[in-house]
Parts: structure tokens; C-alpha cells; sequence
């Protein structure tokens, strides 16, 4: 299984990255994880234009999400017509809300692209992986996911305030893409973001192999969210996203 980050900016796309967006490949099969704004363009630095084979979104924010929109276009008006439909698995009423944000009515809905499928906890099979998800703690419907394939767990916790769900789901992962959006400054609002420490805390109490702090708001400085995480008592790799980064993982 290898890992991609293609965006990990928080929000909004930043200078150096897209929002969010990873690509989980096995077996000649591509999973999108989120497809936030500006991430179709750093997507073909890695792979195909078209090969796409399967997306989950963790919610339905614009900056894990617009880019679906862009998607459709590639598919739909291809020199050799339109593509065959790729399964989307979102949240319910994902078709609605992009379909919305797409605002061509006169043209193909996101239907003729997407399987839309909706996302419920539990676990799934999507091409050779298997992808759990859980709910996190964020204002609207969102999910966790955690995709294992060959004895190895990658787990991302899309956007979340403090959540037990998502200890349980990053337990003993050998990566955890861990959102880190907040500075550590007292008057946090709950139920939205974690800040650097919060999200070590999380991968300790997990036992988690690798944390990748992700979900980096471009007004805040990185190396502050680091020093935050550095307080939070995780003993493991730790490490800022940056879009680009691959992770090779061997199965054991």
C-alpha cells in the first residue's frame, strides 16, 4: 500500500498545497481520500487523469469536497466521451450538494460520473481494501476512515474536535493523518478542530506508528503546530503533511 498526501492545507487551498486530498494505491488500484479544492491539479503529478478508480468523502465542507465538480468535467467531456461512473462514497446527500455547488442544470448531473453510495460506520470493501469508517466530532456529518490492506492501517480523521470514536478507529495504525487545525490557545470552540497537542494526545492513547499532522490553515505557522504537538505525549514518528509526501507501506 502506498500513501500520497495531495493536499493538506485546512480551509482553503494554501501557496505550497491543495486542500485536502490522499491517494491510497494497492494493486493498481487508486483511492481517493477527499477531494478539496485545488487538488485535481497536484493529483496528475501522481497519477492518471483518468485513473481515478474509487473516492470517500469524509464530509461535505468545500475544501474536502469541490474538487468532485472538476472531476465530473475530465469525465464527462473526454475527446472520447464520456467515462464510466466511479463510486463515490459520502455522506448522504452528497449528490445534492454537489450537483448545487456544480450549478450547470442545463448540463449531465454528477450522476452520470459518480456512483453515489452513502457512508455509514462500519466497514466496507473498496477495490483491495478494506476502509472502516467512524463519526467524528465536527458540526455536520462527517467520517473517519481507517483503510488497511496486507497488514498495514492507514487512518485519517478528516475534521474532528476531541473524539474517543477516533482513538478506536487509529488504534495501533502504522500511519494516522491526523488534522491539527487550531493552535493550542485557550477559548477553542469544541466540537470542531483539534490543535497539535490534541491530535498527539489522540496518537498516543492509540498507539499509532506515525503521525502525520495534516489540515494546516495557511494563517497559522506550521512549526507552531508542531511545538503544540510536541506537549502532547506521543512517543512515535512525528511529522508535518506536506503535499507531495509518499508513504510506502509493506505488508507484513
Amino acid at each position: 500500500m502506498k500513501l500520497t498526501v495531495i493536499g493538506c492545507s485546512g480551509s482553503f487551498p494554501g501557496p505550497d498545497s491543495p486542500s485536502s486530498c490522499y491517494l491510497l494505491e494497492a494493486e493498481g488500484f487508486r483511492l481517493l481520500l477527499d477531494f478539496g479544492s485545488g487538488a485535481l491539479g497536484a493529483l496528475q503529478r501522481h497519477i492518471g487523469l483518468y485513473d481515478v478508480d474509487a473516492i470517500c468523502l469524509s464530509h461535505l465542507h468545500a475544501d474536502h469536497c469541490l474538487d468532485v465538480c472538476a472531476y465530473h468535467v475530465v469525465r464527462t467531456y473526454t475527446p472520447d466521451g464520456p467515462l464510466p461512473k466511479v463510486p463515490l462514497h459520502a455522506p448522504a446527500g452528497a449528490g445534492r450538494r454537489l450537483n448545487a455547488a456544480y450549478g450547470m442544470p442545463d448540463e449531465p448531473v454528477l450522476e452520470s460520473s459518480f456512483d453515489f453510495v452513502p457512508l455509514t460506520p462500519g466497514v466496507t470493501g473498496i477495490g483491495p481494501f478494506e476502509v472502516a469508517t467512524a463519526p467524528m466530532n465536527h458540526p455536520i456529518e462527517t467520517y473517519g476512515f481507517r483503510v488497511s490492506h496486507g497488514g498495514r492501517r492507514v487512518v485519517y480523521s478528516a475534521d474532528t474536535g476531541e473524539c474517543p470514536e477516533l482513538v478506536d478507529l487509529a488504534r495501533e495504525a502504522d500511519v494516522l493523518l491526523c488534522e491539527a487545525s487550531f493552535l493550542d490557545v485557550p477559548g477553542m470552540p469544541p466540537g470542531l478542530h483539534l490543535n497539535g497537542r490534541q491530535a498527539a494526545e489522540h496518537a498516543a492513547r492509540a498507539e499509532v506508528g506515525t503521525l502525520v499532522l495534516t489540515h494546516l490553515v495557511p494563517w497559522h505557522d506550521p512549526a507552531r503546530i508542531l511545538d503544540d504537538a510536541s506537549r502532547g505525549g506521543f512517543g512515535g514518528r512525528m511529522e508535518l503533511a506536506r503535499s507531495g509526501a509518499v508513504y510506502d507501506l509493506t505488508g507484513s
